[in-house]
């Protein structure tokens, strides 16, 4: 503190060693031999014969005497680089000390670079593939180079504002892992694309980034539930998995905006600018009010170039990460909620899982209907595990026999959904016939005929209600027997059993008649029903459309 304390000071010597410790160490991966200490009082030892003998390197360009050693790091790449991060905050100096020396510590130079004036350094980091890809672990955060120390660049994503202490890298999987002080753990997955980042690569509009093998198996929990710590309860502590799939990495220098975003963007500029501001036409207003919001897509197509599947994602600037699940679209009905208003309990609707082989994936962006190509696709390779017991010989007729289920599958989706909508027209037809004194009383006998033979194929489609409830036994309806394959095959990379096999002849078959007589009563049945209501001049109800003429 800037005085020699007197002995009475409290906890003089508590905290205080009284000799020299070393707090850093790093031992070069390409030389047997060769290693670095560091010591809280400001030395560097190196020992190039196993420790026989040291030599006690003391002073660093614009580094303090006694500064702490935080951290030393060998290089992978070169046998005479090693990087050393100083810290000095406890005599109140917060400047990012961070050296790198290309001759085993005779020469240093500073790769501080830009680093924010005030946030030392922890810890220092060399990517295994990318020698001038550097990380640091700092008192706010952390921060990547791809120039050797010039240029950093924080990360956030998620990161919170907190000291990263230690820095480790998972190599087979290109893991980032963070060690802070007080907030646990952070996990940068994946962090390959930013060996790819450069100056020109942020001046185009848009970037796709190279795609990491997609590893292809059944995800499971041992908690129980869909993930997490499933039934374990709110104090069992769960860390998020990565994303299952192919996970995309994409830039976009500007944000893919809407007809009122550029319109405000505009007119804070103006005011900025002591300009007037443009004041939009009814057209232009009319045009925000029925644009329909802009997407970014990635389109991905197998080997062959046919589309298997479109994942939307973010449309703002920066760098986004979205994830394909390596599977087909799912078969059910289309739902326009978002996938977040979905009970965390419930699995969300999924298609078969697609073939191991290589793919590729297109950036594009959906405005006013046109799809545009944003970047170069990228190719990938999906890459199964081979974990099950009874693995699929033939991939391809598992796949397409899959694909002939949940083409089914669709349809009796589809089908019960048409079928709902029926019962609501005729429900509205009962009552619009009692409200119309025109409308001859016999048709409510044929509302009442039309409504008990939907109810028939509506017990055919899925189930008898009417046993069920009484816990009668009853047989499987064609939903129970389809979506029994669906729940099956959908979540195993076996073989179809011949139980399965034969369930989709049964729920086909008995699917083809209900189908055809569902289409009779909805598109001839129930529109002369509906005709009918019309002459009598009744009220609207849904599924038609009302005549008129003017008089």
């Amino acid at each position: 503190m800037g005085r020699i304390q007197p002995a009475d000071a409290v906890a003089k010597h508590h905290h205080t060693s009284l000799f020299g410790n070393a707090v850093s160490l790093t031992e070069s991966p390409l030389v047997e031999g060769l290693i670095y200490v560091g010591t809280d009082d400001g030395l560097v030892q190196v020992t190039e014969d196993s420790g026989q003998t040291w030599r006690r390197i003391a002073l660093f360009p614009e580094v303090p005497d006694m500064t702490y050693v935080s951290c030393l790091t060998a290089s992978q790449h070169d046998a005479d680089t090693i990087f050393a991060a100083f810290d000095n905050h406890k005599n109140g100096d917060f400047t990012p000390y961070l050296l790198m020396s290309d001759d085993r510590g005779h020469n240093w130079i500073s790769i501080a670079g830009d680093l924010p004036a005030r946030d030392f350094v922890y810890t220092v980091a060399e990517d295994h593939e990318n020698p001038c890809l550097l990380f640091a672990g700092t008192e706010f955060g952390a921060y990547f180079t791809v120039d050797g120390g010039k240029q950093w660049t924080k990360l956030t994503g998620g990161m919170p504002t907190i000291s990263v202490r230690d820095i480790a890298i998972q190599k087979r999987e290109n893991d980032l892992v963070l060690g802070t002080f007080g907030r646990g753990i952070y996990i940068l997955d994946d962090y390959s694309p930013l060996r790819d980042v450069s100056k020109e690569c942020f001046e185009q509009a848009s970037v796709l980034f190279p795609v990491k093998d997609a590893l292809r198996y059944i995800e499971t929990s041992r908690m129980g539930g869909l993930q997490g710590k499933g039934s374990q309860g709110a104090s069992f502590y769960a860390a998020p998995n990565p994303p299952f799939g192919a996970v995309f990495t994409y830039y976009l220098k500007e944000k893919v905006t809407t007809r009122k975003e550029r319109r405000k963007e505009a007119e804070k500029k103006a005011e900025k600018e002591g300009t007037p501001v443009p004041y939009p036409t009814i057209e232009e207003l009319r045009a925000e009010d029925e644009e329909q919001e802009p997407r970014v897509i990635l389109v991905v197509r197998d080997d062959s170039g046919e589309i298997v599947r479109r994942v939307t994602g973010p449309r703002d600037k920066g760098i986004h990460r979205v994830a394909w699940d390596l599977r087909y679209p799912a078969s059910t009905p289309v739902e326009l909620k978002s996938p977040e208003d979905r009970p965390s309990w419930r699995r969300p609707p999924t298609g078969p899982l697609a073939l191991p082989g290589t793919y590729t994936v297109t950036l594009a962006s959906e405005v006013d209907g046109v799809m545009t190509s944003l970047a170069e696709p990228q190719p990938f390779e999906v890459v199964p595990l081979e974990l099950a017991t009874f693995a699929a010989e033939d991939r391809a007729a598992v796949l397409a026999f899959r694909k002939k289920v949940a083409r089914l599958y669709r349809a009796v989706r589809g089908a019960l959904k048409a079928a709902e909508q029926a019962r609501t027209r005729i429900k509205h037809i009962r009552q619009a016939v009692l409200d119309t004194p025109a409308a001859d009383s016999a048709l409510l006998a044929d509302v009442h005929a039309l409504e008990q033979r939907l109810n028939q194929l509506l017990v055919r489609l899925r189930g008898d209600p009417t046993r069920t409830k009484r816990e009668e036994p009853a047989p499987p309806s064609i939903r129970a027997r389809v979506r029994q394959v669906v729940s099956n095959q959908w979540r195993t990379t076996s073989a179809p059993t011949q139980t399965q096999r034969e369930a989709y002849q049964y729920a086909g078959t008995e699917f083809t008649e209900v189908l055809a007589e569902l289409r009779t009563l909805m598109e001839k049945d129930l529109v002369q029903l509906e005709a009918k209501l019309e002459a009598a001049g009744a009220p609207w109800t849904p599924g038609r459309i009302p005549t008129w003429e003017m008089e």
